[in-house]
């Protein structure tokens, strides 16, 4: 039997070995390399390990098998886009809370939605690490989010009502624009839409699915208060029913292949549409390409599902019955929108107080 050289270290508590058929050196330096690894958190799971390693970990470990593909492609964005970049080649033990929250005043001047998720993102993989003991302390618990924007959608203006009602008589996209406003839906419920959830005889768009982040797979709405029946007026009544389809197909389609949107196609869908718009409102254009916009950089189609909430509050439309029609989770959620005092609203005040 050929003879094995061995070589055997101890390392935080736990006995390594190497071995060489050829040599005791060989075998000592395999020992060595093997240590010198172990030291710089190349091999195994400790607290010389990199960030980048150990947050791959946890994001594979903890999160992938527990949220759905467009919250774990959030994760990997965030990771890859900011985290990986700032302390990715740091060993997960001499990371400290100036780290981290440099990391996140960075960002200053985002959403306070991203801020509280990119500070969530952190708090959880380190939190974790302290948990596993692979770290003395968290240095992410007291984080502090740095000054942001509120991130609220608006309520498209008058002018700007008038010139998209008028494109959308002319445009492929005019259906679900009109959808959007009138409906309030949210554009990946628009894209679960088929025509058998649409009821003709009593004007009712039962909103059942939507499509899940960043996926074409159909699912339940974003929450269990999404599932929701909403009326539909008379402006878009007709319009539905001239195209109107068979029980089981969509109702929005792609206009080249003529299957159900994706969410590329459907970004693409807005982007033809605003251009179009900017185009109508007295854009500049150069050679065909738009060099001085006319139309708002904040206008996108939740604007739209905004104005709808606004249109219920100058109707009179209740809060609570605002809550369902919007498909809102909590109810904090429609008073952000009910807030937003319109000329409207002050109108009916001002008639409802002389009537006193």
């Amino acid at each position: 039997m050929a003879k094995r050289y061995r070589s055997t270290f101890y390392y935080s508590g736990k006995r390594y070995e190497a071995t060489s058929s050829k040599s005791q050196r060989e075998a000592d330096q395999k020992a060595a390399i093997m240590r010198d690894k172990l030291e710089r958190g190349e091999v195994g799971i400790s607290a010389n390990m990199s960030v980048e390693r150990w947050i791959g970990e946890w994001l594979e470990i903890y999160k992938r098998p527990v949220v759905g593909d467009g919250q774990y492609n959030n994760y990997v964005s965030m990771i890859k886009n900011v985290i990986n970049p700032s302390i990715g080649n740091l060993q997960l033990k001499s990371v400290t809370d100036v780290h981290l929250q440099k990391i996140l005043n960075s960002r200053v001047g985002k959403s306070k939605s991203y801020l509280s998720k990119l500070r969530i993102t952190l708090q959880s993989a380190f939190k974790q690490a302290y948990y596993s003991g692979l770290i003395q302390r968290n240095p992410a618990e007291n984080l502090q989010i740095p000054a942001s924007t509120n991130g609220t959608h608006r309520s498209i203006t008058d002018y700007e009502r008038e010139k998209i009602l008028d494109l959308a008589e002319k445009h492929y996209a005019g259906l679900w624009i009109k959808t959007l406003l009138y409906t309030g839906m949210r554009p990946a419920e628009t894209r679960a839409l088929d025509w058998r959830h649409i009821d003709f005889d009593k004007k009712i768009i039962h909103v059942q699915n939507s499509m899940k982040a960043g996926t074409k797979v159909i699912g339940a709405p974003k929450s269990a208060a999404g599932i929701r029946d909403i009326p539909i007026n008379d402006k878009l009544f007709a319009d539905l029913k001239v195209v109107q389809g068979e029980p089981y197909e969509p109702v929005f389609k792609q206009p080249t292949t003529g299957t159900r949107h994706t969410n590329q196609s459907m970004r693409c869908l807005w982007r033809n549409f605003k251009r179009q718009l900017d185009i109508s409102m007295g854009a500049k254009l150069y050679r065909n390409k738009i060099v001085l916009s006319a139309v708002a950089s904040d206008l996108v189609p939740y604007c739209l599902r905004h104005t709808f909430c606004t249109d219920l509050q100058d109707a009179g439309v209740p809060i609570n019955v605002a809550k369902y029609l919007m498909g809102h989770s909590d109810i904090s959620l429609t008073a952000k929108i009910y807030t937003h005092t319109t000329d409207k609203a002050i109108q009916e005040a001002a008639k409802k107080i002389n009537a006193v």
